[in-house]
């Protein structure tokens, strides 16, 4: 089966910026190793960048990928401005082009763009893998950031009704390849 690696909003501004969050630098770690094995199975990856006119405004310093993350001049970057990566943005057609049929999910927010996209990808067929330890969000007030990685690893797992496969798995053990 086909995969692509899509990377989520692991920006500067939402990432690199205090307050950071939770476990920020052992994520991009694991997100660097995770599109390294990808990189060398040749499976594509896919940066995608949140943007807003009040603070990730395109091309800016905040828009910018966070500075720990590892790109490769041959990967695909995708703008977007909603929590879907799919919503007005060319992703499923890079992936229909690239003839992908499981998507490999990191990045930020949890509980925002990530869920929505793993959600959105499963709708549309998309066999869905959660690199379950190479997402993040910030601590909230009703829940902090490793209790939302938790939460998503397990809800969006415990899903069937799409009719494919959403796995959460560490990103270690998430093989490329038949």
């Amino acid at each position: 089966m086909t995969t692509a690696v899509l990377v989520i909003d692991v920006q500067r501004g939402l990432c690199d910026d205090p307050p950071r969050p939770h476990e920020a630098k052992e994520t991009i770690e694991r997100i660097n190793a995770l599109t390294a094995r990808a990189r060398e199975a040749g499976v594509p990856v896919a940066f995608i960048q949140h943007e807003n006119a009040v603070d990730l405004e395109f091309d800016s310093e905040r828009w910018q990928l966070a500075d720990a993350l590892e790109v490769d001049a041959a990967d695909t970057k995708i703008r977007k401005t909603t929590p879907d990566s799919f919503l007005r943005t060319p992703l499923e057609a890079w992936l229909m082009g690239q003839g992908v049929r499981r998507v490999v999910i990191c990045g930020y927010s949890s509980e925002f763009c990530v869920d929505t996209t793993a959600r959105r990808a499963a709708a549309l067929g998309y066999e869905v893998v959660l690199a379950a330890d190479a997402h993040t969000s910030h601590d909230k007030p009703h829940a902090t950031g490793a209790f939302i990685r938790a939460h998503h690893n397990a809800t969006l797992a415990d899903i069937t009704s799409f009719g494919v496969r959403i796995g959460a798995i560490d990103s270690a053990r998430i093989a490329f390849g038949d």
